[in-house]
């Protein structure tokens, strides 16, 4: 019987290398690589600066709370500071996922057009159509129950990331030895991003995006069999692999695609389509295509059903939300919630058919996902720090070095890239900078804070119910 148990408990202990791969296989992906290839040899710094500022106090700050309170950001901010804000904070997580769809799936659209048609890729009615059309059937297909994406989502690190990546970096390395000159000088006066004037370093905000993200694996920390010592080298090698899929595939890119014929969306198709039509292999560029397809879409349908599930057990626990979008079908999936959500995808997804230059909408679209998700951050920063002094005895699996710190340099490096977003990037182009900040604050201030303020404001006591078990499962 005593050997059993000892079995049973051994078996719930993950390594600290698994715990490092499944961080670096939800935080990192080539979509980004693009946006910062712009910069060329520059990115390495702009790269660093949010891993510093932002990544490792995201990392050891989410571990702490993790360890001592099951339940995600809701229960950590809600024990802080309040329950509202905790409604706030997860209200935030969901929220984010309303802009990162389209921008996700703009990249989608944009890499499956060099399957059947480059020229589709700046075509903002096609860019469109394909938004709309893959959302609504993703829903149908998260509507189901389904556990099939589950195998899709895992492959996506090796499939649709690491594999192309490879494949990009060795293509440009050979084309480097080839003796051909890079689109991007690789000398070491270009270190650091050419200064001119404050839009010239905005794109930075978007990297802390690319690096958010990493507070959702944080919850394994208990699975580690010494999270003191397992957890810090899980982050190392986190940080190092992350870093490597984000900069390296980054820098090749600027060797073979010039700046200003970059497209934010189709970037890493541009770089493999040249790469393949310099050596005569032109007939791989689908198969990558379909590759990369294959990756975003396995992370979409994973990404579907998460956020929403954890607002509907909160809306219907504690009563945040109307009963029409806390229902849930015969499968206990939260369909009315993401039908709501895809009417608001859908109308995010005109933007790409009514504003001219498709780089230009899916910039706005990631920036106000960026606006969006920092103020959870920002309460969860604070939470930590009061659960710290208020609480100090609680039990923790892992706790943070210096916290306190921590927590100081994650909040100011959040609200520095909040302030940041709201300048117009070079990339922006001739577009009016005021519509620029209005378009962004409109979009923050009513996804993020408006709407939760109304359902906190006009909540019912009927709204109150429990949650059925196959939700939760």
């Amino acid at each position: 019987m005593t050997t059993t148990a000892t079995k049973a408990t051994a078996t719930k202990y993950i390594s600290w290398i698994t715990l490092a791969l499944m961080t670096t296989s939800s935080v990192a992906s080539l979509r980004a690589a693009p946006t910062m290839a712009v910069y060329g040899l520059a990115c390495v710094f702009l790269y660093l600066i949010p891993a510093l500022l932002f990544l490792l106090p995201t990392a050891f700050v989410a571990a702490e709370l993790a360890s001592g309170w099951s339940g995600g950001v809701y229960k950590w901010v809600g024990e802080g500071i309040s329950k509202q804000m905790g409604f706030l904070a997860v209200w935030c997580q969901f929220a984010m996922t309303i802009f990162y769809y389209p921008s996700l799936l703009a990249y989608v659209a944009s890499t499956f057009a060099y399957i059947i048609n480059p020229a589709l890729a700046a075509n903002g009615v096609y860019v469109a159509i394909v938004i709309i059309t893959i959302y609504w059937a993703a829903v149908f297909v998260s509507a189901q129950g389904t556990k099939t994406v589950a195998g899709l989502s895992s492959m996506g690190l090796i499939i649709g990331t690491l594999v192309p990546g490879a494949l990009l970096v060795a293509l440009g390395l050979v084309f480097l030895a080839q003796g051909n000159p890079s689109a991007a000088p690789m000398d070491s006066a270009h270190l650091l991003p050419a200064w001119t004037g404050i839009a010239s370093l905005v794109l930075i905000v978007n990297n802390f995006l690319s690096y958010a993200g990493m507070e959702m694996n944080a919850v394994h920390v208990s699975s580690l069999k010494n999270p003191g010592k397992e957890y810090p080298k899980a982050m190392l090698l986190a940080v190092i692999l992350v870093l490597t899929i984000f900069i390296v595939p980054a820098v090749v890119i600027s060797w073979v695609v010039p700046s200003k014929n970059l497209s934010l969306t189709a970037g890493v198709m541009q770089a493999f389509d040249g790469f393949f039509q310099h050596f005569g292999i032109g007939f791989l560029t689908p198969i990558l295509g379909v590759m990369l397809v294959a990756a975003a879409l396995g992370g979409m349908l994973t990404w579907l059903t998460g956020p929403s599930k954890g607002l509907l057990i909160i809306g219907r626990n504690e009563g945040y939300l109307p009963p029409i979008l806390t229902r849930v079908n015969k499968h206990g999936v939260q369909q009315n919630m993401m039908v709501a959500q895809g009417v608001v995808t859908t109308l995010l997804a005109l933007l790409y058919a009514f504003i001219p230059d498709v780089s230009s909408a899916y910039w706005i679209l990631s920036v106000i996902t960026t606006q969006v998700y920092l103020i959870m951050y920002v309460l969860m920063f604070i939470a930590a720090i009061r659960l710290r002094r208020n609480d100090p005895g609680h039990p923790r699996g892992y706790r943070a070095p210096a916290l306190i710190a921590l927590c100081g340099l994650g909040t100011a490096s959040s609200v520095a890239a909040f302030l940041i977003g709201f300048v117009p990037p070079s990339q922006y182009g001739s577009g009016n900078a005021l519509s620029y900040v209005l378009i962004i604050g409109l979009g923050m201030g009513i996804v993020g804070l408006l709407i939760p303020y109304l359902f906190l404001r006009f909540r019912k006591p009927g709204w109150k119910s429990a949650t059925p078990q196959e939700a939760l499962s």
